[in-house]
């Protein structure tokens, strides 16, 4: 993949498995990462295959709102990214940042990161009860012992299709954006 620089793509998955297959009741995928219920910045209940990834094109990453080193600048990537995205921000693509230390991210200091970054509507803030984040993250190939050992990594999905690919989150936004468009243009 020429001239995609520091951001690498560090894994490129079709996942058929896991795409919803024909009017099956509850798909391969949502088989997979189940419904856990977290809390958004707001303080609403959401699903993390129903409400988060069904048919959609997500771009997830992990962080936490006291962590003053990786986590910023993702999230500073996900502001010019979902400034890449305009008007397909909340339509066609989804931004989620799960916080790995829920105990002390609850939605309104959430709320606050969010703020930070001028978060549009699209764009979502988790947390929520320890084993229920927990869970989250282990189906997401993102669980960790401690808050500071998260992966900066950007997971790119599109539930649509089933293609999955993870880059390098701290590389520049602009090598980023080829990525997601790749996976949020990928027709299957």
């Amino acid at each position: 993949m020429k001239g995609l620089g520091i951001a690498v793509v560090l894994a490129l998955v079709a996942i058929p498995a896991l795409h919803a297959q024909g009017a099956a009741a509850e798909s391969p995928a949502h088989q997979y990462f189940g419904d856990v219920k977290l809390l958004n910045q707001n303080g609403q209940e959401m699903r993390l295959y129903s409400d988060l990834l069904k048919d959609r094109t997500v771009v997830i990453d992990v962080m936490f709102t006291a962590c003053s080193g990786a986590c910023p600048v993702m999230s500073g990537t996900f502001a010019s990214l979902q400034d890449h995205l305009g008007d397909r921000l909340g339509k066609d693509v989804y931004l989620v940042s799960i916080s790995v230390d829920p105990v002390n991210d609850t939605p309104a200091k959430l709320k606050e990161y969010a703020a930070r970054f001028h978060a549009r509507s699209g764009w979502y803030f988790l947390t929520g009860p320890k084993e229920n984040v927990e869970e989250a993250l282990r189906k997401l190939g993102q669980s960790v012992a401690n808050r500071e050992a998260h992966q900066n990594l950007f997971l790119i999905g599109n539930d649509r299709t089933g293609l999955w690919k993870k880059a390098f989150g701290l590389a520049k936004p602009e090598e980023l954006f080829t990525i997601v468009d790749s996976v949020v243009n990928d027709k299957g």
